[in-house]
């Protein structure tokens, strides 16, 4: 980790917006995912890959929720630009007892869109939670996490 440093650090150490003014304006692209285990009282609700409960439909709601999220990042998230996101796709898989939500979201832009992906992948999760405590406080949002970004300065991907 030698010679890297904090981008939202200034020269006096204090807290900075950073400067992309100078930037190229590329494609950019993140894929953030959250996961959420849920309990059994909850899983066996389920039917048909949806969760409809007397609040509504989880599932939706959670999609329609993240993308929400995901378009207001800079308000939540301090040093964060506000971006004119281009794209923004939030799919829901089920796998044993875990909801897996994957958050892809894209801009041509000069800065990039990971905090978009995580902070949408994130709303998510907490919608479910939030949709769902009625039934169990048992829930447990369990990783939020990069899976993949490119466009700009460097390009990562988890394997």
């Amino acid at each position: 980790m030698q010679g890297k440093k904090l981008s939202h650090i200034d020269v006096k150490g204090n807290p900075a917006m950073v400067d992309v003014g100078g930037k190229m304006s590329t494609q950019r692209r993140a894929v953030a995912e959250a996961k959420v285990r849920l309990p059994k009282e909850v899983m066996s609700l389920i039917e048909n890959d949806e969760l409809k409960l007397a609040k509504g439909p989880v599932f939706s709601t959670a999609i329609i929720a993240g993308i929400m999220g995901a378009k207001k990042t800079s308000d939540l998230i301090p040093l964060c630009h506000p971006l004119a996101v281009s794209a923004i796709n939030i799919e829901i898989e089920i796998k044993k007892n875990t909801v897996v939500i994957k958050c892809d979201a894209g801009i041509i832009g000069q800065t990039g869109v990971e905090m978009e992906a995580l902070t949408g992948a994130s709303v998510a999760a907490l919608t479910i939670y939030d949709m769902c405590k009625a039934i169990s406080h048992d829930i447990v949002i369990e990783e939020i996490r990069l899976i993949e970004k490119s466009g700009g300065k460097s390009d990562f991907k988890r394997k």
